[in-house]
């Protein structure tokens, strides 16, 4: 064999740093923080948590894009084929709080729910139910402007998606402080054990899906956008949006 043909076929390494500290960035600002000010009512943790966290996520999130805009990758279109699998992995951990729960609550029979649960406000489920179909229809419509080359279109499509995943976090935080000034905290009973377990793991995923939204926006504005991640990002928001209307009739009407 050639010196020629030899090289054609030399292994090449993709190094890159992001992905690990997105990863840890992520598991300070969402799940350590979280717990830290719900659970340990801890706040100076909390905002040392979340300052270590937030800044690593954002620039592991940065470093990330900026390869997809700017670096060739080693074998074309992996990401649309892997993101099944990941998606499935992901299905797999809902689906162990979600037996949990089912346990739980099929054990209690009548009982249910345990005492010291507050009385649920239903109506507030079902608005954000709105809110979170509405963002992934306005991502939709972005996703339909991108593929016409239309970034204008694109940019404010996916702030009103990006707007409206702000608005359902903040419902979700708002009922947290609701509830928690009535006594109804992570270690009042397995309900609320359970229930903070599984809104606050869904409220997770929005606030990464929000990571990748302005990820995707922030090249957009010079009019660059990498189809692969407009794609992925997409089927993450939507495969969120799906996972919401277990969680809410479950959790809330069940």
């Amino acid at each position: 064999m050639s010196q020629s043909s030899t090289s054609q076929h030399v292994h090449h390494w993709e190094v890159s740093w992001a992905p690990m500290v997105a990863t840890f960035g992520i598991l300070f600002a969402l799940p350590l923080a979280f717990s830290a000010y719900f659970v340990y009512e801890n706040t100076l943790l909390t905002v040392i948590f979340a300052g270590i966290g937030t800044p690593m996520m954002l620039a592991g999130i940065a470093k990330w894009v900026s390869e997809t805009l700017h670096e060739k990758p080693l074998i074309e279109g992996m990401s649309p084929v892997g993101l099944p699998y990941f998606i499935v992995s992901e299905v797999f951990i809902f689906l162990g709080f979600f037996v949990s729960y089912w346990a739980m609550r099929l054990s209690a029979g009548n009982a249910w729910p345990p005492e010291g649960t507050p009385e649920f406000n239903t109506q507030l489920p079902i608005i954000m139910t709105v809110i979170l179909v509405a963002s992934s229809i306005t991502y939709h419509v972005a996703e339909e402007k991108y593929e016409h080359n239309d970034f204008p279109g694109f940019r404010k499509w996916l702030i009103i998606s990006i707007a409206l995943g702000l608005i359902f976090l903040g419902c979700t935080f708002y009922e947290y402080n609701h509830l928690l000034h009535q006594g109804f905290a992570p270690s009042t009973n397995a309900f609320s054990s359970i229930f903070y377990s599984i809104t606050g793991f869904h409220a997770s995923h929005v606030i990464v899906g929000l990571g990748v939204f302005i990820a995707i926006l922030i090249p957009a504005f010079s009019n660059k956008a990498h189809k692969s991640l407009v794609f992925c990002g997409g089927v993450y928001w939507h495969f969120v949006d799906v996972v919401w209307f277990f969680v809410a009739s479950q959790v809330y009407f069940w």
